[in-house]
């Protein structure tokens, strides 16, 4: 300890240090004088990006005191080059650190605050290893208290705002590494962190990776709500209230002749009121019925669905904050994920609701519609928005088991045999179709094709271009989901996209045939029946090229989720499956596909020009895995099965195996729905369960409707529901 003390008075002793520090520091505190400076220029001093030595200016305060003792004039000392402070001292200047120990320093008698200087001063002074020396030995000197006290200060000093001394390119660059939880956080730091943080290309970025697929890193997606791309004017219409009554399960309709053999779902008994059979018994089975049965007050409604489309006043594009984009979408994902979502209920119908489909992308009317159909034979037109019903069509005799519309056309499927095409805007039937010798359970139509599943175990295949027709046979039970599917949409063929269903006509068309040079190649359809089979056809061949089986139930309800609306998780093979092929699928599109087109609506969405985040349309695909992998990363349709046996199903169509089985309702599944972030299923038991379709969990459980859910369908942020309780539910998680 002696030699460490002799040492530290030697440089303390004020010899010249054999080379200066390559960091300026504040000037040592000032000795009290009969002119103190002032607060003036204190601060002046501090503002001024130059300072001198400490040791300088206390030379300088000594000679300006003894000048005013002494009458000669002495030379004032020159000013030595100034440099600029370091990140560390800068922030102390910034803080007034030197303030607070120059007053410290005044308060301390005139020899203490002498030697305090002159240690502060040489240690200024001292070139890095000499300043790392005497720290050394005065850390050896210090008790617990002082190294407290040192502990508490460098809790403090030791920290550095990285983005204050970097370029703004440069800190960029380092959030972008952040997630949205993280950016968020950095944000609540201080303003300069918020103005960072919330930067639009920071926020670009996480929207691309997360809105309209699910993120890779963190398994999160989030829906790109195509309705708020643009604007649309909330409706006006007064709701309405009509009654309704309580019914029970499927069965045929009251009025049936008993010589019909009974069909399935038949229910246990039946409650209708005097105002319900007068209201059933007005609607006549004739083409000439087929008007609309609408109140009055009702008229001025349906006129939005009649009148054109009326001049829409040129809006400047309004864009917002990627940031809020993202934030608006988080937050219908959280409810999604937590199941908090608010229920609207939709009354008019007066028997099970059996079908539905609802449109939220409509050019017009500007309000989402909704189209039901019931056991009551009417099919009901919606406003989403206000849940006023619209129209009431009314023309099938029997039970309406299926239905599909789109711009332009309705067509229905009822258990009376039929078919009928409607103007859905004007509420007229445009054409009856018959062929089926029994009820008509499921329809699906495209562009081109209508495929129809009836009760007779047959399926019919009607062309929209040229009327003709022809029918499937294979299945040994009733048809309940046809489904068809473009194999090879680049072998489509270029002809005129009017339907004859599209032009208005009038009576019933009865199917002719139709030459297997009509069909689109590659045009296939998948079929479900209660022999619990699901069958894929061949349109052009006629013929059936594969069987899935696997279900122990009544197959009731399909799903085919295109290579675009799947994602690029892996789905492990189920224990009943074989590995899936590892080769590359020519039906399903480049990755880079549905990348550019998440990017592009995300863009439209704010009226921003559409670009990829690395400037390129296309993304790199990972190569293959081996064929022994029990895993396929590719990208490929996959069929999604609901059964009378509580069971969903996820299907391989290239093989035919079964790639995942949900299991949690307790009752037969109805109904399932699907995107490409979530899969939705209808029970007898009432519910409706939420489901991630990568993990196979339930995520929630909605419980409300007081008999089996028959149908429904899915929405980026809603869920849609039919019951046998005669009633309509809206779940909204839009918050």
């Amino acid at each position: 300890m002696t030699g460490f003390s002799s040492l530290l008075n030697t440089i303390m002793s004020g010899a010249s240090p054999p080379s200066s520090y390559v960091c300026d520091t504040l000037p040592a505190a000032r000795l009290a004088s009969s002119d103190p400076i002032t607060s003036q220029e204190l601060s002046s001093a501090q503002q001024t990006p130059m300072v001198l030595h400490g040791a300088e200016i206390i030379n300088s305060r000594v000679k300006m005191s003894e000048q005013k003792t002494a009458p000669s004039k002495l030379p004032l000392p020159e000013r030595a080059n100034p440099r600029k402070l370091c990140v560390r001292h800068q922030r102390m200047a910034d803080e007034g650190t030197n303030l607070k120990l120059q007053q410290s320093l005044d308060a301390m008698p005139l020899e203490e605050r002498e030697a305090v200087n002159a240690i502060w001063s040489n240690f200024s002074s001292s070139s890095h290893p000499r300043r790392a020396l005497i720290l050394q030995g005065l850390l050896t000197m210090c008790c617990f208290s002082q190294l407290s006290l040192l502990t508490e200060h460098l809790t403090h000093l030791i920290r550095i705002d990285p983005f204050t001394c970097l370029p703004r390119e440069v800190s960029l660059k380092i959030l972008g590494y952040l997630d949205a939880t993280s950016l968020c956080r950095a944000a609540q730091v201080t303003k300069r962190w918020k103005s960072l943080a919330d930067d639009d290309i920071l926020w670009r970025g996480i929207c691309e990776q997360h809105i309209g697929q699910k993120c890779h890193k963190c398994g999160w997606g989030l829906p790109v709500l195509e309705k708020k791309r643009n604007f649309r004017p909330r409706s006006t219409s007064p709701p309405i209230t009509q009654p309704s009554t309580s019914t029970l399960k499927r069965s045929m309709d009251p009025d049936e002749s008993s010589s019909v053999p009974p069909l399935k779902r038949q229910r246990s008994g039946q409650q209708t009121d005097c105002a319900t059979d007068q209201y059933l018994a007005s609607s006549s089975s004739s083409s000439s019925s087929f008007a609309l049965a609408m109140p009055p007050d009702l008229e001025s409604s349906s006129c939005a669905l009649l009148a054109p489309n009326p001049p829409v006043p040129a809006i400047e594009s309004i864009t917002r904050p990627w940031k809020d984009v993202y934030s608006e979408r988080m937050t219908i994902e959280r409810n999604w994920r937590r199941g908090r979502c608010t229920v609207r209920t939709l009354k008019g119908h007066t028997d099970g609701v059996m079908c539905l489909q609802f449109s939220e992308t409509l050019s017009h009317p500007a309000f989402p519609v909704l189209i039901t159909g019931s056991y009551d034979r009417t099919v009901r037109i919606w406003n989403m928005e206000t849940g006023v019903e619209l129209h009431c069509l009314k023309g099938h005799v029997r039970a309406v088991r299926a239905l599909q519309f789109d711009d332009i056309k309705l067509i229905t499927g009822s258990m009376d045999n039929t078919l009928k095409v409607w103007d859905w805007r004007r509420g007229k039937c445009i054409r009856t179709l018959t062929g089926h010798t029994d009820g008509v359970v499921c329809l699906n139509f495209d562009s081109n094709v209508l495929a129809s599943g009836s009760v007779d175990t047959t399926i019919k295949v009607w062309n929209l271009r040229t009327g003709g027709a022809f029918t499937l046979r294979g299945h040994s039970d009733w048809v309940n989901a046809v489904q068809l599917w473009d194999s090879n949409p680049s072998a489509r063929t270029e002809s005129s996209n009017v339907s004859l269903f599209d032009v208005s006509g009038g009576g019933s068309m009865s199917p002719r045939s139709c030459s297997a040079n009509e069909i689109d190649v590659g045009k296939m359809l998948f079929s479900a029946s209660d022999d619990g089979t699901i069958k894929l056809w061949d349109l052009t061949l006629r013929t059936c090229i594969r069987t899935m089986t696997g279900h122990m139930g009544q197959v009731q309800s399909m799903k085919l989720l295109t290579a675009g609306d799947c994602n690029d998780d892996e789905l492990p093979m189920d224990d009943e499956g074989a590995g899936m092929e590892s080769g590359e699928d020519e039906s399903a599109p480049e990755a880079s596909g549905s990348y550019a087109a998440s990017s592009n609506a995300l863009s439209a969405t704010l009226g921003a020009p559409a670009q990829s985040l690395n400037g390129s349309s296309r993304i790199s695909r990972p190569p293959s895995p081996p064929a022994s992998a029990s895993f396929a990363t590719r990208k490929k349709p996959i069929l999604i099965s609901g059964s009378l046996d509580n069971t969903i199903r996820l299907w391989d169509i290239e093989t035919g195996k079964c790639l995942r089985t949900f299991f949690g309702h307790i009752e037969g599944v109805w109904a399932v729905a699907s995107d490409k972030l979530r899969l939705v299923s209808g029970s007898h038991d009432r519910t409706i369960k939420v489901w991630s379709r990568d993990e196979g969990k339930c995520t929630a459980t909605l419980v409300g409707h007081q008999a089996a859910v028959s149908c429904l369908a899915l929405g980026e942020d809603k869920i849609v529901s039919g019951s046998d309780d005669a009633n309509v539910k809206i779940w909204s998680f839009s918050g």
